[in-house]
């Protein structure tokens, strides 16, 4: 067993975990940092496994529409409007002013942001009136990534790789440490971790792997929101859960010209899916369903704010209906004309051309429609064996991609439990119901250098950790893991079950009968006693956690007997319609946390709300 002592320990391998790593060293140099990561740093982890048609990082810049020195706070209008007004004000403000800083200081570290005439090209996303999407291409996260690592290893930081932390230590009402296991090692003795450290930052991610379809890589757990939880501090937004159409061979985003190209949406039997959803408008059916799918590249997450949500409940139902369904970009959907798109659809096609094929190929099918309006996605497919220009189909389904809430921070990225900072996924507050698209990979930067500085400032004035609470929590630790021996269910199957309820009851439909049926399930779950499997004792720990997640996400949801965002409430299962949104009721946030009696949840207003009392 190794015991490591540290003044701040990160604990993440993405972006927010890498730029917290660096801050908190530049900030104190003389401090020892470690950075404690499940896999292989730069390999493993959401950020450098993301792809999508255009990723993007959100900043306001200095030549951004409307420009002047207070051009962020439109910015920060967007982040809390399109939020949903479910979002702390407060932060939107922080994470909306921390966009130029934080575009500078990778622009410094040698991201190759796209420029036209010098300047960082911009483009619209997601609701958003003024053009601050800046991008690389289908890779930025990945380049983010890469020029941060490059910085980060430039500095004196400890790195445990393959290490992953299951338990918060509190004394006290503040850290003292953590407890981890190393997943290389079968031998309990040999892979216990334990650190003993005053500051923790938790930038873990989210917890996409609770869903059967999501585009997260292995190991998104959702160990922050378990850990936070156990150990005391709030989570808000946990109902909110970013989900959309996405490859489920290559989780691919297929947003953006993925859609604009107008293909077809085809099930299994090679029918095409979206006719019945708009059978009721008559002559009108067609060119309402080709203007919704176009629009739909602009509103990629499924959300009640925008009509295109039919389309996911279109492909959601056809799954659940034990129908796979494609992407066909061979030959036209039946009945379109490039004519029958509106105006300003038409407009910002053409907007898009990068290398044209001309107006008859043009209209001929939308494999020619892509090519001259994102050529890079084809090869990015061609390159994965799949050959659009063949005929190929790409499987898609509805996937979780983001995680809106999670551990509720302040403006200094501090949780309600003293000693404890979050960033990126992992933290809450700073994103509501929506979130406007690239407002993600700037969150990572912005909250991810804050929680780095304030977490290396309180470490420097700290006191040495308690080792006796220490020594006595590693002991219980290993009594706590040797009761996995045996058990009512492997950790397997716990995980194959709850991912079936999670799919079942908490994706896109969600109904009052089926969010209670899916807790009742899920709490049955939690109370069953879990056996280790040749996965190994990290696979069974992360299993409970994710149970612990799963509850936290389906109370708050069934709370909100209201849409929202992501969050489409219904009657009934087959209704297609969801209920509407009540914004005399449900402008707040639903706040989860551990007491007593177990987990609990009560409603509050985030108007301003720095921190939860």
């Amino acid at each position: 067993m190794r015991v490591v002592a540290c003044d701040v320990l990160v604990i993440g391998g993405g972006c927010a975990a890498l730029r917290a790593a660096i801050a908190a060293k530049e900030a104190e140099p003389g401090l020892r940092v470690a950075l404690v990561t499940k896999g292989r740093l730069g390999v493993s982890g959401v950020t450098a496994n993301a792809h999508s048609d255009r990723m993007a990082f959100h900043a306001v810049l200095d030549h951004t529409a409307p420009g002047g020195d207070n051009a962020w706070v439109y910015h920060a209008d967007d982040i809390y409007r399109i939020g949903g007004r479910v979002s702390d004000r407060t932060l939107a403000d922080v994470l909306a002013r921390g966009g130029k800083e934080a575009f500078d200081y990778l622009d410094g570290l040698g991201v190759p942001f796209v420029r036209k005439n010098g300047l960082a090209d911009q483009f619209v996303t997601d609701g958003s009136e003024f053009a601050r999407a800046c991008y690389t291409g289908p890779r930025t996260a990945l380049d983010i990534e890469e020029a941060l690592l490059r910085k980060f290893r430039t500095l004196a930081i400890d790195v445990f790789e393959f290490t992953a932390v299951h338990k918060l230590l509190v004394g006290k009402g503040a850290i003292t440490g953590a407890l981890a296991l190393d997943t290389r090692e079968k031998a309990v003795d040999e892979a216990v971790a334990a650190f003993a450290v005053p500051a923790v930052i938790l930038a873990t991610g989210g917890a996409g792997l609770i869903y059967g379809h999501h585009v997260f890589p292995a190991g998104m757990t959702g160990d922050g929101y378990s850990m936070a939880y156990a150990a005391g501090a709030g989570l808000v937004n946990m109902e909110f859960i970013q989900i959309g159409i996405a490859s489920t061979r290559t989780r691919f985003n297929c947003s953006g010209s993925m859609m604009r190209a107008i293909p077809r949406l085809v099930n299994d039997k090679g029918e095409e899916i979206l006719g019945k959803y708009f059978a009721g408008l008559g002559n009108q059916a067609a060119a309402a369903s080709f203007n919704t799918l176009f629009r739909k590249g602009a509103t990629w997450p499924v959300s009640y704010e925008h009509d295109t949500h039919i389309i996911d409940v279109a492909v959601y139902r056809e799954r659940m209906g034990g129908r796979k369904v494609y992407l066909d970009y061979s030959r036209n959907p039946a009945g379109f004309s490039f004519d029958l798109l509106d105006p300003d659809a038409r407009a910002r096609y053409l907007s898009e051309v990068r290398a044209s094929v001309g107006e008859e190929e043009r209209r001929a099918s939308p494999l020619f429609r892509l090519m001259e309006i994102n050529p890079a996605s084809v090869a990015w497919f061609r390159a994965r064996s799949i050959d659009l220009a063949k005929g190929d189909l790409i499987e898609v389904a509805e996937c979780a991609q983001h995680f809106q809430g999670g551990v509720k921070i302040d403006e200094q990225a501090r949780t309600t439990v003293a000693g404890l900072w979050a960033a990126g996924e992992a933290a809450g507050g700073q994103h509501g119901a929506n979130r406007p698209g690239g407002n993600a990979l700037l969150d990572c930067q912005v909250f991810g250098r804050i929680a780095g500085v304030n977490a290396a400032r309180a470490a420097a004035s700290a006191r040495a950790g308690d080792h006796a609470l220490l020594t006595g929590e590693i002991k219980r630790f290993y009594i706590y893991l040797a009761g996995f021996a045996s058990g009512e269910m492997s950790a397997s199957n716990l995980r194959r079950a709850l991912r079936r309820v999670m799919e079942q009851r908490a994706s896109v439909i969600r109904t009052g009968d089926g969010l209670a049926s899916g807790l009742a399930r899920i709490r049955e779950l939690k109370g069953l006693r879990a056996s280790v499997d040749g996965r190994g004792l990290s696979f069974l720990l992360e299993t409970k956690g994710m149970l612990l997640v799963a509850e936290m996400v389906l109370t708050a949801a069934l709370m909100r007997d209201e849409s929202r965002g992501p969050h489409l409430r219904f009657h009934h299962e087959e209704d297609n319609v969801p209920i509407a949104r009540d914004d005399d009721r449900w402008c707040k946030y639903i706040v989860i946390r551990r007491d007593a009696s177990g987990m609990s949840s009560d409603v509050r207003d985030p108007k301003g709300a720095a921190a939860l009392a």
